[in-house]
Parts: structure tokens; C-alpha cells; sequence
């Protein structure tokens, strides 16, 4: 019997894309995010396809991530599938010159947030017989850029954190992925610059992006697969974008 799909920064983003294809799946949804009223938007735009609850929670708040999992009714306790998508960066300033309460905030909801919806959830996945935790990471795992500095290490923790959760869990038929997106245009690059459009307009100027609903198909996929075939990492760019060169400061 399929489970619920709990969906984390479900208000917005990849998260708000993921939920509307389960939900044309028929899938029943667990939805998660801070700003309730989103959340309460969504529940009603998806409610006439599938069963769904909308949840007001800060995944950083470690004791109202405990309480989510004790408190979930029936059916919707039964969670099969973890989305840990809430996530965010926050400025691109050298490590010199950034804010550290950036640096505290991105920690705090990329390594802290993940960890504690895991460990929250990860039990009924298991006693359940087997689901899927989906992670969100991003390139910026892999491949450096300037101003990346504590955002991309927090990815770095989520893609290697994904790796050891799979050895955890072997032989318990529960599924783990990370999924690194490249340039995508959402509230992403918004959120980096604290809400100036200008700037965010100006990360895609002149290229396509990949979009929230790209992202969305890709993990509906991942977790439509058959139950013993295991998606490890998914790195994925839109065609416009690639690495560059080493850059090579010289003395003039």
C-alpha cells in the first residue's frame, strides 16, 4: 500500500512543484513550511486530487519537528516518502566580508533542519517495510563558485550525509537520494538577495534555467522507480550551464 509523501519548504519552489505532480499522481501529501498561509493556499488548490495536510513548521525548531511526527493523524502518519527540501542560501560575499548570522541561518536549516526531519521520520520509513528519503542538494556540493563558501559546504554535508544514510539502511529496503540541481529560476536567488528582484532577474538574464517543475518531475521519477533500483545522486544543469576554468589571480 502506498504511503504519504512528506514534503518540507512545501510553500514554495521545488517543494510547491513536487507536491502539485504527486498530487496529479493521486498521492497523498504531507505538506510542511513556515509560512502557513501558502501552505493553506496549496492544501485548497490540490485538495479536489488528492487527500492533503498542510503543517505549519520551522524544520530548525528540533523539538516542533518531534512533535510533528507524534502528532500526525491517520492516514498521513503512514509516510513512505521524505522530501527534505527546505533549504535556502543567503548572500555572496567572501568569506571575509559575510554576515555570520547568513552563515548560522544557512547551517541551521541545510545541515540542522535535514538532519532533524530525517531522524524524525526515518523510523516509520523503517517500520513500514521500506520507502524513499528524497534529499535536496545542489551542485554547489561539487563544483565551488565565489560567495558559495558555507552554502555549498551545507550541500556538501547533504551529499555525503545521503551516501552514509544508504549504508545505514541496507538490507531495511528504505531508498536514499540526493538531487543537486544547478541554475534553477525560483524564489532561490530572491531569497540569496533578500528580495531584490533586479539582482535575482539578473542570475538568469539572457539563459533558460531549469524550472521548479523540471525539478519536480526529475524526483517524481526517482521515486517512481522500482522499489529495488536506488537513484544514489542525481547532479542536473540546464544546458546553458556548465563549469568553468580554473581562475588564476596574477600579479600585474
Amino acid at each position: 500500500m502506498m504511503g504519504s509523501i512528506l514534503i518540507t519548504g512545501a510553500s514554495s519552489g521545488f517543494g510547491q512543484a513536487s507536491a502539485r505532480r504527486f498530487a496529479a499522481a493521486g498521492r497523498r501529501l504531507v505538506l510542511a513550511a513556515r509560512r502557513m498561509d501558502r501552505i493553506n493556499n496549496l492544501v485548497e488548490e490540490l485538495s479536489d486530487k488528492t487527500d492533503c495536510l498542510g503543517i505549519e513548521l520551522d524544520v530548525r525548531d528540533r523539538k516542533a519537528v518531534s512533535t510533528l511526527v507524534t502528532t500526525l493523524p491517520e492516514p498521513f502518519s503512514d509516510v513512505e516518502v521524505l522530501i527534505n527540501n527546505a533549504g535556502l542560501a543567503l548572500g555572496l560575499e567572501g568569506g571575509d566580508k559575510v554576515d555570520l548570522d547568513y552563515w548560522d541561518t544557512m547551517v541551521d536549516t541545510n545541515i540542522k533542519g535535514l538532519m532533524y526531519c530525517t531522524r524524525a521520520i526515518l523510523p516509520r520509513i523503517v517500520s513500514r517495510g521500506g520507502g524513499h528519503v528524497v534529499n535536496l542538494g545542489s551542485v554547489a556540493a561539487s563544483w565551488p563558485y565565489p560567495g558559495g563558501n558555507v552554502y555549498g559546504g551545507t550541500k556538501a554535508f547533504v551529499q555525503q550525509f545521503s551516501r552514509n544514510l544508504r549504508t545505514d539502511l541496507m538490507g531495511k529496503n528504505v531508498r536514499v537520494t540526493c538531487v543537486e540541481p544547478g541554475m534553477c529560476e525560483t524564489e532561490f536567488s530572491l531569497v540569496r538577495f533578500e528580495g531584490d528582484e533586479r539582482k535575482a532577474d539578473a542570475v538568469y538574464e539572457g539563459m533558460k534555467p531549469l524550472s521548479a517543475g523540471d525539478v519536480a518531475e526529475i524526483i517524481f521519477f526517482i521515486t517512481s522507480l522500482p522499489s529495488h533500483i536506488n537513484i544514489n545522486q542525481l547532479e542536473v544543469m540546464p544546458v546553458n550551464q556548465t563549469w568553468s576554468p580554473f581562475s588564476v589571480h596574477r600579479d600585474s
